[in-house]
């Protein structure tokens, strides 16, 4: 495991710097969602740590990107007979005890090679799926010892297809936050979530005060969604969008009507290694949407490099 103690801590400042997102970790660095790629985002000096969150067949929260696992982990050679007819190994057939026997490495496409050849080798180090309560755990320790205030910004995922499996997640959520002290729209954790359905139920349902984000994809479904009375919709029982990045680029008006609403916004996703060609360089794409656009906050697998860009700019 990363030896948390030998890095070196970077302040942040959450009242007037825009936010740098660790999307799944330091997933740039580190293999995603592992408590090794949280440790790291936090000492670069990040913000806020993303979780995805699943849920075991004991009805846990683990942390993991999809609801199968056999792209991020050994699943496929320590349990064969949990595959699906559909060629997909569920969290949710397994219990902890049994995900806690796999290990995780970098995400790999369906051929078996890695979607980023450039970032951790798949054959080094040995890594396991943590459970949402251990990533808490994590970084309210640091936060502890480090005398900072880095929150979390976890999504959950599918909870409708958890719910049609018997698992509905909205109230083990909140359950798991309440836990440890995350109540109202002063803590530093925000819910977000793909389905409006499931943040409603969270809102006027639930009531809970926590801040919700509705994340917006790009598939052509969303596309209400970034319109004028799409978001004054969202405005109605959420706290802020996370929309594609490209929804940003091809309509930066988007910005300012959901500020006007008020909105916040935090798109998704920036990479290093996966640059736009509309960008000479990462640092000119991060700059063009913290500045230019004047978004709040962005997600990011390498959070070093925004919170460098940042500190540059003193938070803009």
């Amino acid at each position: 495991m990363l030896a948390t103690n030998m890095i070196s801590l970077k302040p942040n400042n959450h009242v007037k710097r825009k936010k740098v997102i660790s999307h799944r970790g330091a997933c740039g660095y580190l293999p995603e969602h592992t408590l090794e790629a949280y440790a790291m985002a936090y000492g670069m000096g990040t913000d806020f740590v993303e979780p995805d969150l699943v849920l075991s067949k004991d009805a846990v929260f683990i942390c993991s990107h999809n609801i199968y696992l056999e792209l991020t982990t050994n699943v496929s050679d320590i349990f064969p007979d949990k595959c699906r007819e559909d060629g997909h190994w569920y969290a949710i057939d397994l219990k902890l005890s049994e995900i806690k026997e796999l290990h995780v490495h970098e995400r790999i496409n369906k051929n078996g090679t890695a979607v980023f050849p450039g970032r951790f080798p798949l054959d080094k180090a040995l890594f396991k799926v943590p459970t949402f309560n251990e990533l808490i755990e994590l970084i309210q320790g640091l936060n502890k010892a480090s005398k900072q205030d880095v929150g979390l910004f976890p999504e959950i995922k599918n909870p409708s297809w958890h719910t049609a499996e018997g698992l509905p997640m909205e109230n083990l959520l909140i359950s798991t936050l309440t836990q440890y002290g995350y109540t109202d729209e002063n803590a530093l954790l925000y819910i977000q979530c793909i389905e409006p359905k499931t943040l409603k139920n969270l809102r006027f349902n639930m009531k809970t005060k926590l801040p919700l984000i509705q994340i917006i994809g790009l598939d052509e479904c969303f596309n209400e969604m970034i319109s004028e009375n799409g978001l004054r919709n969202i405005a109605t029982y959420a706290n802020g969008i996370a929309p594609h990045k490209q929804h940003i680029e091809d309509n930066p008006v988007l910005v300012k009507r959901a500020h006007e609403m008020g909105l916040k916004v935090y798109p998704w996703v920036f990479r290093a290694d996966q640059l736009s060609v509309r960008y000479k360089s990462f640092k000119d794409e991060l700059n063009q949407f913290y500045s230019s656009f004047d978004i709040d906050g962005l997600f990011t697998d390498f959070p070093d490099q925004a919170v460098e860009l940042i500190e540059s700019t003193k938070g803009y």
